[in-house]
């Protein structure tokens, strides 16, 4: 429940607000030097991360991006704030590790999470279009598996796990402030692409306490809009989507189409199937990423374990060639992108995985 010292988040002014504030905050980023259409994306971001820390050697998407832990840092200040910090753990957590891997794998053959789907909508790439039909229909399959009894169990509160994520972001954000270590970072691509890191860092503070406090999640949305036709969330969506658009069409940088997008493929089988994997994992695992994140400064620790599987989920991604290649031209002709076929496998692989948990972990099934 919604601390009653400030009821105006709850309210649906209060979501719009907060989609507004993010759409708002994402388009800066990427004015003050983040990549196209990727001002805020929690997939990439990780990926980034996975990178810096030297899980993967992909020397175009390594950078230690303050955003990731500014997301769980504020959410963290506002549970403590407003009395919501609790410490829990026990639902499942290899199952949520390997969901939050698959997840991962699916976003970047993809090449977004969902804040960038919304992104790259807002910037004109028609394929955001597809991937958002495939994120509906993943998340649609675990609302599914929800109404057949599924859960992960329930978790247990204790008084010492929920602090440890907040406590290795602190470390990583430590490490970039005071160059700690030896972190891996690009010299070109996207990883070289940033904004200032304390402009950086703020957004990722502001981002993690207003979405703490009024619970934006896109695949939340999504879901309580097919269980309950509730569009309570969903309307900070769509205000993200406006403000993006509105500040795209003011600074001219609105491309309609399904080729030459930036930083994205236009092959549409492996967008849709791609989206579908991560829509199925977020749904099972009971948050999208940006939410997983936001979860684990509130002291979920299975939330946690689910972005630590993002993590090495961006490492798989990259070391075993999984991850999709944008369209590019050569010699002046569209060379299509997308997965390879080791990509195409996991993509296989992680939606038999998911199908699985979601027969298996259901209570109807024990009680029987």
């Amino acid at each position: 429940m919604h601390s009653s010292r400030m009821p105006f988040m709850a309210t649906r002014w209060g979501i719009i607000l907060a989609g507004g504030v993010i759409g708002l905050i994402a388009a800066l980023l990427q004015k003050l030097g983040n990549p196209p259409n990727m001002g805020v994306c929690v997939a990439c971001f990780s990926r980034d991360v996975a990178g810096a820390l030297g899980l993967h050697r992909a020397a175009v998407v390594q950078y230690m991006r303050p955003e990731i832990p500014g997301f769980v840092l504020g959410s963290f200040l506002a549970a403590i704030i407003f009395g919501e910090f609790r410490s829990r753990t026990g639902s499942a957590p290899i199952i949520r590790f390997f969901l939050g891997l698959f997840a991962m794998i699916g976003a970047l053959v993809f090449l977004g999470c969902p804040w960038r789907a919304l992104l790259r909508l807002s910037a004109g790439d028609l394929n955001a279009i597809v991937g958002l039909l495939g994120l509906a229909l993943g998340i649609g399959g675990g609302v599914w598996f929800l109404k057949q009894g599924y859960s992960l169990g329930r978790a247990y509160q204790e008084k010492a796990t929920g602090w440890v994520m907040p406590l290795f972001m602190l470390g990583l954000l430590l490490m970039v402030l005071f160059k700690w270590g030896h972190l891996f970072y690009s010299e070109k691509g996207p990883g070289a692409m940033f904004a200032p890191v304390l402009i950086s860092l703020g957004a990722g503070l502001l981002i993690g306490f207003l979405a703490q406090r009024t619970r934006f999640c896109t695949m939340g949305a999504v879901r309580d809009l097919i269980l309950t036709r509730d569009s309570h969330l969903i309307s900070g969506i769509a205000a993200l989507v406006i403000v993006v658009f509105v500040y795209n069409l003011i600074f001219g940088q609105l491309s309609f189409g399904f080729t030459g997008q930036k930083i994205a493929h236009s092959s549409h089988l492996w967008n849709f199937l791609g989206m579908i994997l991560a829509g199925l994992a977020f749904s099972l695992s009971g948050g999208c990423p940006g939410r997983q994140l936001f979860l684990s400064g509130e002291g979920d620790s299975d939330a946690a374990v689910f972005v630590l599987g993002m993590i090495v989920g961006a490492g798989f991604a990259h070391n075993f060639a999984l991850a999709a290649k944008p369209d590019s031209i050569v010699d002046g002709l569209l060379q299509v992108g997308g997965p390879g076929v080791n990509g195409q496998v996991a993509i296989a692989i992680g939606l038999i995985f998911c199908v699985i948990v979601g027969f298996v972990m259901r209570e109807r099934w024990e009680e029987k």
